[in-house]
């Protein structure tokens, strides 16, 4: 079984040259493709999407970079919102309990999902140069890690796998420069 690689909005497989954007990406599509998941899925859970929530979620999805509480945090304050932590945190709560985002434990900031309506663990690349995160789904990893954690009689709770690297846009063959 081939893996999918969860990036692109117009594809369910995009190929490991493509899960990370270059500057003539178009982020618009992106952001504007995860809010109308977000309502869809929201409807159909009949759960609300708030406001709050909504700016949050906007927010996350601003960028392929992680976010972290407080970044949100001033970005709210400087759309003109006055959120308190508490009320960043329970968005967020909110978000990841409706599989929209993802937290990326190693930096303690959280990144869209790219495909919320499917239940998978979480899987990223993470750019240590640019600080770009993709999104992998493997089934294979999937079933190594659960095959692993049974053999050793070890239950998973959060199955998340965080690589750190550097991505196809920061490697020197694609910069033309030398990294030292």
């Amino acid at each position: 079984m081939a893996p999918s690689y969860r990036y692109t909005e117009t594809s369910k497989s995009s190929s490991a040259s493509t899960m990370f954007p270059d500057h003539e990406h178009d982020h618009g599509k992106c952001v504007s493709s995860a809010m109308q998941r977000a309502e869809d899925l929201c409807a159909e859970r009949s759960v609300r999407l708030t406001d709050i929530r909504r700016q949050v979620l906007e927010l996350v999805w601003q960028s392929h970079n992680p976010v972290g509480a407080y970044d949100l945090l001033d970005n709210l304050h400087g759309i003109g919102k006055r959120a308190q932590p508490p009320t960043v945190y329970r968005a967020l709560e909110f978000l990841m309990d409706q599989g929209l985002i993802h937290r990326i434990e190693s930096l303690n900031a959280y990144i869209g999902c790219r495909d919320p309506g499917e239940d998978h663990a979480g899987q990223f690349l993470i750019c240590r140069d640019c600080g770009a995160a993709a999104e992998l789904v493997d089934k294979r990893i999937d079933a190594a890690i659960g095959q692993g954690a049974k053999a050793a009689g070890f239950s998973v709770e959060h199955p998340t796998v965080e690589l750190e690297g550097v991505c196809a846009n920061c490697r020197p063959e694609h910069k033309g420069t030398k990294h030292g």
